[in-house]
């Protein structure tokens, strides 16, 4: 059977006090739109139609990538009005399942038996059995246990808001069913809506078999009205890729404080510790070990390399068996090979470094091509800006740059070098060479240091 998915995501957000439309704040680094959007597409659907309102144009230009129709609700009238302004589009012999842009968590699993409920022209109903049901509509049944309606919880008498059945919103069904039972619908109710839950009522009247479906997991059917509903949504979320890291064989120090804001890939015995947040596309290989307070983000890590505490890495690649940190920041464009060594408060940006060097303390490294078995010393920097233009440094095979040195772009060091501590170099030094420059040292005999007067009481 074809299949169409409708996401509304049209309301306001009103209670997240922000400018930003509900659907645009970020769940695990993707908008909780984009989670809905995701998940609908693994239901191979023929099309899926985002409805939105309050922010249409933001909501569009932030996921002008993803292949889905938009669709206009001008005018915010009720979750019915808002599916009925997408019928006309969908083929009367498809079945559409509708979601909702700010319930992020909804599974495949739970959809796919959605959607099986809905075959043979039957309604699928997703409902869930909730401790507190406050706030959700009520699914009524009869005496044979058949839901006959849906009652919205300001509707709801006292005796059903005892009901703990309550409807999730999402359901399966026929396209001809749905574009017949929304074009009737009316709002006679407290909110003066149009409610897709009515639909529920006309197809019993019609002898339409409504069959229920209970989700997974109670989670996946949570909603985000509230920055604090976003904040538990998202340790939900987390705790979900640290289970799935877990059962991968992933070491987590603890799984509570692990953040994945993207996709994360890892490869066997990976030890991530404490506050690792992995933005992104991150790739890890096997025998990595992260430290503490780490953050990663667009990076590919080889197997072996230990990444110490506190080491931040962005848009880098690195090979197999170096050692990163800790304190180190790996900035944009930078590959390491193997066996690269990157020490304690050291900045790399835009840099090749070859096989087996070390940058161990305290340097600056930007905008420069380091070969193999280089050792930069402690305080060196690379010189690359010249206020207007950045500049490359050329660092060849075997160089020895001493402490203290500043490289000033552009300039090369050739093969074999070795560069006396406390140098500025401006000009290319030769292979093979030692090249420094320093002031000839002095001693002042009978020099005094300066001694602070004493303070007088007034």
């Amino acid at each position: 059977m074809n299949l169409s998915v409708i996401i509304l995501a049209a309301g306001q957000g009103t209670r997240m006090h922000s400018t930003i439309p509900k659907v645009l704040h970020p769940l695990g680094g993707q908008s909780l739109l984009d989670h809905v959007i995701t998940t609908a597409e693994r239901l191979e659907a023929a099309a899926t139609y985002v409805v939105v309102g309050h922010g249409g144009e933001q909501v569009r230009d932030a996921l002008s990538a993803r292949r889905v129709e938009w669709v206009e609700q001008a005018q915010q009238l009720g979750t019915g009005h808002a599916v009925a302004q997408a019928m006309p589009m969908i083929p009367a012999d498809h079945l559409v399942v509708v979601l909702y842009g700010d319930v992020p968590l909804i599974s495949i699993a739970t959809l796919q038996r959605l959607v099986a409920a809905a075959e043979r022209e039957a309604l699928g109903l997703l409902t869930a059995h909730l401790a507190d049901p406050a706030g959700y509509g009520r699914i009524i049944r009869d005496a044979q246990g058949d839901v006959v309606a849906i009652v919205e919880h300001k509707d709801a008498t006292l005796e059903q808001r005892d009901i703990n059945e309550i409807n999730t919103g999402m359901l399966a069904v026929k396209a001809g069913y749905l574009q017949r039972w929304a074009a009737t619908l009316d709002n006679n109710n407290s909110q003066g809506e149009f409610y897709l839950t009515d639909v529920i009522a006309m197809a019993v009247r019609d002898g339409v078999a409504i069959k229920t479906v209970y989700p997974v997991a109670n989670t996946e059917i949570l909603g985000v009205n509230t920055k604090g509903q976003l904040a538990q949504l998202e340790r939900v979320y987390q705790l979900q890729q640290a289970e799935r890291l877990l059962a991968h064989g992933v070491t987590l120090r603890d799984p509570a404080r692990l953040d994945v804001r993207g996709q994360l890939t890892v490869g066997q015995d990976v030890t991530l510790d404490i506050n690792v947040v992995c933005e992104g596309k991150v790739v890890i290989d096997n025998n990595v070990a992260v430290g503490p307070n780490c953050y990663l983000r667009d990076v590919t890590i080889g197997t072996g390399t230990v990444i110490q505490a506190n080491s931040v890495i962005e848009e880098a690649e690195i090979a197999a068996g170096c050692r990163v940190g800790p304190f180190a920041r790996i900035r944009p464009g930078t590959r390491l090979a193997a066996e690269v060594h990157i020490g304690n408060f050291v900045e790399i940006k835009k840099a090749a470094v070859a096989q087996g060097s070390k940058i161990n303390h305290l340097s600056y490294v930007g905008d420069a091509t380091v070969g193999a078995r280089v050792n930069i010393g402690a305080g060196t920097i690379t010189c690359n800006y010249d206020g207007a233009n950045k500049h490359q440094t050329v660092i060849e095979d075997d160089v020895f740059v001493g402490s203290d040195t500043q490289l000033v772009a552009p300039v090369t060091v050739g093969a074999g070098a070795t560069i006396g501590a406390g140098s500025t170099i401006t000009k290319d030094a030769p292979a093979g060479e030692l090249t420094l420059s320093r002031v000839a040292q002095q001693t002042r005999k009978a020099w005094k240091r300066p001694v602070k007067k004493p303070k007088h009481d007034k």
